[in-house]
């Protein structure tokens, strides 16, 4: 069994056939997904989505390209909403230096309450950083330095120096389909240094579809694609590389229901 650690199925590109997409994702192996929240203002129709599944689960958060435009939540009404059943993580919240939608400073402060919040609740960060490596590892070890928190840097393409930094924090790292492409060598170079009770997996559906199915809309049930590539990266077994990262996905996202034989067996 696998874990779809982020997804979007909240997004219209799923709006058709949503139920098909889950049921297609149980049917590959995938037993579990977390869609991922973009903006505290819709949580309750991604909530929903969560609640329709039993399978399905969710985070509370805004995206660091919407740090300006979505109203600002602060740590306690995030940790407010985090009451809800179904959601068992915050984010995703982080830095974006690659499109700046929001100016720094904005996302810097939203990034740091989505922190505290996960600091308060005891539930983890989901981390969006590309192109901000160097202000993302500050943060997180001025943050951690406040007081301990759990937290995944999710989509990992960022550099060595940052996932060594997340791995000395205790934190762990998520790879999407980005790592199954022909010119991400470099990428697999340090997915193959991450230590495999720290990594994770994810599609970012429906974003970053991966390799044979690049250029399609990419859904959950295509992480058994980025899982093969990364369990010959570490050289594990497919069964032993599921085994080990659903394990850690369901160590990090603790609020989730212990996995059932049933799901341990599919």
């Amino acid at each position: 069994m696998l874990i779809d650690t982020h997804c979007h199925l909240d997004f219209p590109d799923f709006a058709p056939e949503q139920a098909e997409i889950v049921a297609r994702a149980q049917a590959a192996g995938v037993g579990r997904l977390v869609t991922i929240s973009t903006h505290v203002g819709k949580f309750a129709s991604i909530a929903a989505i969560a609640e329709r599944y039993e399978n399905v689960f969710c985070t509370v958060g805004t995206h660091p390209n919407h740090a300006l435009d979505e109203p600002e939540a602060s740590p306690e009404q995030l940790v407010e909403l985090a009451q809800h059943p179904k959601c068992v993580a915050f984010g995703e919240a982080g830095l974006d230096y690659h499109y700046n939608h929001a100016p720094r400073e904005t996302a810097a402060r939203v990034f740091r309450n989505h922190i505290a919040a996960a600091r308060i609740a005891g539930l983890p960060l989901v981390i969006h950083t590309r192109d901000a490596d160097e202000d993302c590892a500050a943060i997180l070890r001025d943050e951690m330095g406040k007081g301990a928190f759990t937290a995944l840097l999710h989509c990992f393409t960022a550099s060595r120096e940052l996932a060594q930094t997340a791995v000395e924090l205790g934190l762990y790292i998520s790879f999407s389909g980005v790592v199954t492409f022909k010119n991400s060598q470099t990428l697999r170079e340090v997915a193959a240094e991450v230590p495999l009770e720290r990594m994770l997996v994810e599609t970012d559906a429906p974003f970053l579809a991966p390799t044979p199915h690049r250029g399609k809309r990419n859904e959950p049930a295509y992480v058994v694609e980025t899982a093969r590539i990364l369990a010959g990266l570490k050289g594990v077994g497919e069964a032993d590389f599921a085994a080990a990262t659903t394990a850690n996905a369901a160590r990090l996202f603790a609020k989730m229901p212990p996995l059932s034989r049933a799901e341990l067996a599919a």
